[in-house]
């Protein structure tokens, strides 16, 4: 690797892990955490962000895409595959990657409000951390317990997670997202992420935005981060879709 495109690669590891991308972007758009819920058997389910644009300190890139694949592999479980292809904006990284790749299991451990019955529902998701491309060299591991309550006029999704980075670093994950009225079309959503990597990346953002429920099977999503990496500025902008379809 030559000095320009090892300095390119430094550059975008180091802006893309610290939108907490280091570990992973658990499914469920356009939030960093996920809900307590997984998709049906033989059903797949593909979150997409087209081009998604992020800066942080004086380093921008471009997300396009950012994909996430879910596919229910029995009842109460789903497998989940991800990366995204990020172009560096910045003279100083501008290279292209393929990161935040990994490979994880979702299993519903209680069944609950979003199942259809009462209480909370409660999920695990755990899998493997991949190697990138041109990025993000090495193999880790993450594990998270997410809670779920819904009511009529709320819902909100809890997140805890642990993982141990490419680079061998512990990593903690924390998240709090809240949901407007699941019966409205349009509904308002927020987050509340705080992220350390043990390397000695501590992030904490907010989000707000809107999920657009056209369909039980199409969404769209769009929302707008900002917070802090460390003692530097972080804003990103977030736009996509969320699809389904059985296969069988």
């Amino acid at each position: 690797m030559t000095g320009q495109v090892a300095r390119t690669a430094t550059a975008l590891v180091v802006s893309l892990s610290s939108l907490g991308w280091c570990t992973q972007a658990l499914a469920y758009r356009p939030f960093d955490g996920t809900d307590a819920a997984v998709a049906d058997p033989g059903e797949i389910e593909i979150e997409a962000g087209p081009v998604q644009y992020l800066r942080q300190g004086s380093e921008r890139a471009l997300v396009a895409p950012d994909l996430v694949l879910n596919y229910g592999i029995a009842p109460g479980w789903e497998a989940v595959l991800e990366g995204r292809y990020a172009h560096g904006l910045s003279a100083e990284s501008n290279g292209t990657s393929l990161i935040g790749n990994g490979v994880f299991l979702k299993g519903i451990l209680r069944e609950g409000t979003l199942q259809g019955g009462s209480g909370p529902s409660v999920a695990t998701e755990f899998g493997f951390l991949l190697p990138g491309i041109t990025d993000e060299p090495g193999t880790g591991g993450s594990i998270a317990v997410i809670v779920s309550q819904q009511w009529s006029s709320l819902t909100v999704h809890l997140n805890a997670a642990f993982a141990v980075t490419r680079q061998h670093y512990g990593d903690v994950f924390l998240s709090a997202i809240v949901e407007g009225p699941h019966d409205w079309t349009v509904r308002p959503v927020a987050e509340f992420v705080h992220e350390r990597d043990f390397s000695g990346l501590q992030t904490t953002s907010g989000l707000v935005g809107a999920i657009w429920q056209v369909s039980d099977h199409l969404a769209f999503d769009a929302a707008l981060r900002v917070g802090r990496v460390n003692d530097l500025p972080l804003e990103e902008v977030r736009v996509g879709l969320t699809f389904s379809f059985p296969i069988k």
